[in-house]
């Protein structure tokens, strides 16, 4: 796999009771973000963590937090997440009326703006905003819980939005979020992807988390 893949453990399949030790650990391991994800119970079928946890994250770890909004209205909150610490927010375009827009106000934070697409939404809704994001999350499961399988046809997906920033010269981060293992990553970066949010495979991986995150680098390397 290509070197410059980051790795951006996904806290939502981690240990709550002991989530600073866990970020501790994904951090002396080498991982290269902490994946927050936020949901509302709207945008999709289940509730997660919201703007304390992330303050807490913010005080408590030097890596940069990925927070990814899955949720709806995230234009009401942009301004929360930026000020809790939040180093990217992501939001879905499903749930944008005004893409653009919030994309602009996330950036004017002093912010990373992404836009996340779901497994069945199409490129092309992103076709006029795509140059206003620092990093698009391709969704590589129907997002609202973790531990899901990869969806194959995922990878052409990647591979058709690598061309498209290439053929703009754009320089946005294609993300991947779903399903992500050892056996699926090499395919997932040879697509294109150059940030993996990986969960369960890192979280819950029985050998523990800092060899499950040395078996990611080594099939990086």
């Amino acid at each position: 796999m290509n070197n410059k893949v980051k790795l951006a453990p996904s806290i939502l399949s981690a240990d709550f009771a002991h989530l600073g030790e866990q970020v501790d650990e994904v951090a002396k391991a080498g991982a290269d973000y902490i994946h927050v994800d936020v949901m509302d119970g709207h945008f999709v079928p289940n509730i997660s963590i919201g703007i304390p946890i992330i303050d807490s994250l913010h005080r408590w770890t030097a890596l940069p937090l990925d927070v990814h909004l899955m949720i709806e209205k995230p234009e009401n909150y942009i301004k929360q997440f930026a000020a809790a610490g939040a180093a990217i927010i992501t939001v879905h375009i499903e749930a944008c009326t005004h893409i653009h827009r919030t994309l602009e106000s996330i950036r004017e934070l002093g912010v990373r703006a992404g836009v996340s697409l779901n497994p069945a939404t199409p490129l092309n809704l992103i076709d006029e905003a795509i140059m206003y994001a620092d990093l698009v999350l391709v969704m590589s499961v129907n997002p609202g819980f973790g531990g899901q399988i990869f969806i194959p046809e995922t990878l052409n997906k990647i591979a058709r939005l690598r061309r498209m920033l290439n053929d703009r010269h754009l320089e946005a981060e294609i993300e991947v979020d779903g399903g992500i293992n050892v056996s699926n990553a090499p395919s997932i970066a040879k697509a294109g992807a150059q940030v993996l949010a990986v969960g369960n495979s890192i979280f819950q991986a029985k050998e523990g988390i800092t060899k499950a995150i040395k078996r990611f680098r080594e099939i990086r390397n």
